[in-house]
């Protein structure tokens, strides 16, 4: 997905917000600042707006000689999902479609997303798991994705967030774990998970975890590892987590089953959906792929 002009005031928004997140110090925050208008004075459009993210959070890790800013949020983040896990796994072994109900609360997950919005209270997340044990997901997709999971030989499950990824683990538990691997950021990236925060959610354990070596929000190919391209070409099933990912991998030559919440106006318009949705979608490659 390319860069829209509606995503310029959001980067903006998103390199104030993080400087005043992580540093009280105004000259630093003010430097941030110059430097991310200076970026989107250079911009070019065709790039996905994680590339700039990523430019800026490099520039704020650099200004304030912190290479993970965002640790201790993700930690926060970690805890309230501990926290609410056990209600969340007696409801998914509660409800008359388990699968489904796991697909809910894992996109309730995508909620924790400091990229979208600094400042998310542990109110936010247990109004979004509420929302999500009711919310609808298209039925034509959901067996689709069913039936996908059941033909594929080599599947990648793309983390998001810190504390969402503990949500991620109801799913992944009702997933083939013998043909799957879980990919995290391979550095840390505003609160994007990495392996520290998957083996928080205890997934080590129960399936390969993986690291895509690199520091975008999201996925760009040929800004990853050698190793996780050579793992992306050989997968014939994506499961995608949240806007970064995304932003990032929609049109890829991949089946991607897209799992997250449109938090954003130009991610809703762009997928035809309201702001806020619980959103199943499925990029359609390949078109004579398994339905």
């Amino acid at each position: 997905m390319r860069t829209y002009l509606d995503c310029i005031p959001c980067c903006v928004r998103q390199a104030l917000d993080a400087s005043r997140m992580v540093t009280d110090d105004v000259a630093v925050q003010e430097r941030v600042l110059r430097e991310t208008l200076a970026l989107v004075n250079t911009i070019e459009f065709h790039r996905p707006p994680p590339w700039l993210g990523q430019q800026i959070h490099r520039f704020l890790k650099t200004a304030t000689g912190d290479a993970d800013p965002y640790r201790e949020a993700k930690h926060r983040s970690n805890r309230l999902a501990r926290e609410l896990y056990p209600r969340l796994e007696e409801a998914v072994h509660a409800a008359a479609d388990p699968f489904a109900a796991a697909i809910r609360f894992a996109i309730a997950g995508n909620t924790i997303d400091f990229g979208v919005k600094t400042h998310i209270t542990d109110a936010d997340v247990r109004e979004a798991v509420h929302v999500a044990e009711t919310a609808p997901l298209d039925e034509a997709v959901l067996t689709r994705f069913r039936r996908a999971i059941e033909s594929a030989r080599d599947i990648l499950y793309l983390a998001d967030n810190a504390g969402e990824i503990l949500f991620d683990r109801l799913l992944i538990e009702r997933l083939p774990t013998n043909k799957l691997a879980v990919v995290v950021r391979g550095q840390p990236i505003i609160n994007d998970a990495t392996r520290e925060d998957a083996e928080a959610a205890g997934l080590p354990a129960i399936v390969e975890v993986i690291d895509n070596g690199s520091d975008v929000p999201g996925t760009i190919p040929e800004l990853c590892s050698p190793a996780f391209r050579e793992r992306l070409a050989r997968c014939d099933l994506l499961i995608s987590k949240g806007q970064g990912n995304y932003e990032t991998l929609d049109g890829i030559a991949k089946r991607v089953f897209f799992l997250l919440r449109a938090k954003c106006p130009v991610i809703a318009r762009h997928i035809g959906c309201e702001i806020g949705c619980m959103v199943l979608y499925e990029n359609g490659y390949p078109q004579d792929g398994p339905v």
